[in-house]
């Protein structure tokens, strides 16, 4: 038995100052239903390199869109609206649009995206400035 619980993010608001961004995309999130279409899979190569891939099958490369929007990967899929002719007796292959919205932690990059073989893949890299990292100050 599924239950939606729902969070009370408000008395958390009020204690911590300039995470209100944070709370309100958690609270949309845990509302959401997620899309199931089309599949994908998350791929963590080590702690720095990420890698999605997407199930793209009767795509073509013009039929996609890839787009870094702030801390989103969204990927568009639109196939050409031309009459398809077949008399189809089971049709099993989805050949509908689709949109796949990723939130991205900080400082990930997006970098090249490939398609081969119906699955299109897109390379994700964590570059945390030296300035950012954890260092060590030394004692005089």
């Amino acid at each position: 038995m599924n239950q939606l619980v729902r969070f009370d993010t408000n008395a958390l608001n009020r204690a911590l100052i300039g995470f209100d961004r944070i709370f309100h995309d958690f609270e949309s999130r845990s509302q959401q239903s997620a899309p199931n279409y089309p599949p994908h899979n998350v791929i963590q190569h080590d702690d720095n390199n990420f890698e999605v891939e997407i199930a793209v099958a009767g795509f073509d490369r013009e039929d996609i869109t890839i787009e870094v929007d702030q801390n989103q990967l969204i990927i568009k899929g639109c196939r050409p609206k031309d009459e398809d002719t077949n008399k189809y007796l089971h049709r099993g292959l989805a050949a509908r649009d689709f949109e796949r919205v990723f939130t991205l932690a900080e400082h990930i990059i997006v970098g090249d995206a490939t398609l081969t073989n119906g699955i299109l893949s897109v390379i994700l890299t964590r570059d945390v400035p030296e300035a950012l990292k954890p260092r060590v100050i030394a004692i005089k």
